[in-house]
């Protein structure tokens, strides 16, 4: 059983990802056939997005199995594992995706008792959390357009769509859901510095279906706002905590702040493996840092002065209280969320 989508394709000995560095101006195909190569493409953003991370790296551990030691010696073939396992959890630290998939994947090895079945096994593992992640997108899409109204104008940031998840999106997937039951949905897109996954992807695949859009830069998102242009923010999600904080693409919380001012909504739409209940609030959640030279560089080009000290977080943390709601495919969750993500997590719907 093979997968082609928009974001990935898995060809039976390979993975082969869009370069998402690339877009919106260049399509190219990188094809991984090692979990090292799995492993680079997750940390250097050729992949990009908590659902599509995990995915990748399932895909990756499959991969991990095909170079294991060719004989019958479990312990050996264990211990290959681990250090498979290592090395992509080892990529993003803040997206739990990675982790919930990567756990996924050692859970079915673990309860493999014919070693010839193995790479197959794992295969329609990593199969079905693909699948399952565009099933799950579509129905976080049909709860998320019944908060949106017949006619609506919705700010973006990041990119929570097909790229960033199998296929299909959460964001965008909600957007998409509403256009497709006929609602008129225009989009305001935040530019999202210093990586610009708004600019060039959000815009990119809003326009590949013919979604009125309109870029703004970061710094603008405050002003639209003000202006009344905005009806709601929907934005994705990195990891939940169990209180209901959020980690997402930096600047997120900036935009939920200035919504939370200007009493407009504010959504965030995850799937539940996304939650992390370990994790007690956003004050837990580990926060990565990333080169120094995605601020001082656009494009490869220089635009800050040489020596100048860099920040680069990641992500940022959104409380709780600013969050209207939460969107998953089980349901749309409201305050008060430590009680009601239990719920879902623990209860279903």
């Amino acid at each position: 059983m093979k997968l082609k989508t928009m974001t990935m394709e898995w060809t039976g000995n390979s993975l082969k990802l869009v370069d998402q560095r690339k877009l919106p101006h260049v399509i190219e195909i990188v094809e991984c056939g090692s979990y090292h190569q799995v492993a680079e493409a997750i940390r250097e953003m050729i992949v990009r997005g908590a659902p599509a991370i995990g995915a990748a790296a399932a895909f990756g551990y499959v991969l991990g199995a095909m170079e294991s030691p060719e004989n019958d010696d479990i312990s050996s073939i264990k211990a290959h594992m681990r250090n498979v396992y290592k090395k992509l959890a080892s990529t993003r630290p803040t997206a739990v995706n990675l982790f919930w998939a990567l756990n996924r994947m050692e859970k079915t090895l673990t309860e493999i008792s014919d070693l010839s079945q193995m790479i197959e096994t794992l295969e329609q593992e990593a199969l079905r959390i693909a699948y399952e992640d565009i099933e799950i997108n579509k129905t976080i899409g049909r709860y998320g357009a019944s908060l949106l109204k017949e006619k609506s104008s919705v700010l973006t940031h990041c990119n929570a769509g097909a790229l960033a998840t199998v296929d299909y999106g959460t964001a965008l997937g909600v957007i998409r859901s509403a256009v497709s039951q006929g609602k008129k949905i225009k989009v305001y897109v935040d530019e999202t510095r210093p990586y610009l996954q708004g600019a060039r992807l959000t815009a990119w695949e809003l326009l590949q279906e013919g979604i009125p859009a309109t870029l703004i830069t970061d710094n603008m998102a405050g002003w639209v706002i003000k202006q009344k242009l905005v009806d709601a923010v929907v934005v994705g999600a990195d990891r939940i905590a169990a209180n209901g904080d959020v980690a997402n693409k930096i600047g997120t919380y900036s935009v939920a702040v200035l919504a939370n001012r200007n009493k407009i909504p504010f959504y965030v739409a995850a799937p539940v493996s996304t939650i992390d209940p370990e994790i007690k609030s956003g004050s837990e959640i580990p926060i990565e840092e990333r080169s120094h030279s995605e601020v001082t560089h656009v494009n490869g080009v220089k635009i800050a002065p040489e020596g100048i000290g860099v920040y680069n977080p990641a992500f940022d943390v959104t409380e709780h209280e600013l969050i209207t709601a939460i969107i998953t495919e089980r349901g749309i969750i409201r305050p008060p969320y430590k009680e009601n993500i239990a719920r879902i997590i623990w209860g279903g719907k």
